[in-house]
């Protein structure tokens, strides 16, 4: 694969390289090191990237549909806005990454790692809050049934 003249091979080094709105379709990345790179807006649509070292990469509005990046390492990489519709995110390590926006449906993230360091603030289950929200729910319900009440008196 050829990009500006320059051929790219697997396991290539392209750390820090600025490949903002490449067109990267099917290429074959797998194992490159694409650490802190500029992808924003590159078409990698059906990319293998599979154990690619992407860390801290810019891929915002990157098109990475049907993409394999199993195993690859997206530590704290900018996927705002990111299509990864079908995508393979197997065994990814998302640590860190920014997925605001990002598109995954579809995609496949059986052991996909993701920063669960932070323990959010309410640690309330989920099926104590949908009982504590269906007693709320009860109190209105009754208290308009007793102003109904009052207003056919």
């Amino acid at each position: 694969m050829n990009i500006n003249g320059y051929e790219i091979k697997p396991g290539a080094d392209l750390e820090g390289a600025d490949l903002i709105g490449a067109d990267l379709r099917g290429a074959n990345l797998r194992d490159a090191d694409l650490y802190g790179a500029n992808l924003e807006g590159a078409n990698l649509e059906g990319a293998n990237l599979e154990g690619a070292n992407l860390e801290g990469a810019d891929l915002r509005g990157a098109d990475l549909r049907n993409a394999d990046l199993e195993c690859a390492d997206l530590r704290n990489a900018d996927l705002r806005g990111a299509d990864l519709e079908c995508a393979n995110l197997e065994c990814a390590n998302l640590i860190g990454a920014n997925l605001i926006g990002a598109n995954l449906r579809g995609a496949n993230v059986k052991g996909t790692i993701l920063d669960w360091k932070e323990e959010p603030q309410d640690t309330t289950s989920l099926s104590q809050k949908v009982k504590e929200l269906e007693e709320e729910n009860k109190k209105y319900k009754d208290t308009l049934k007793a102003i109904l009440a009052l207003l056919d008196t």
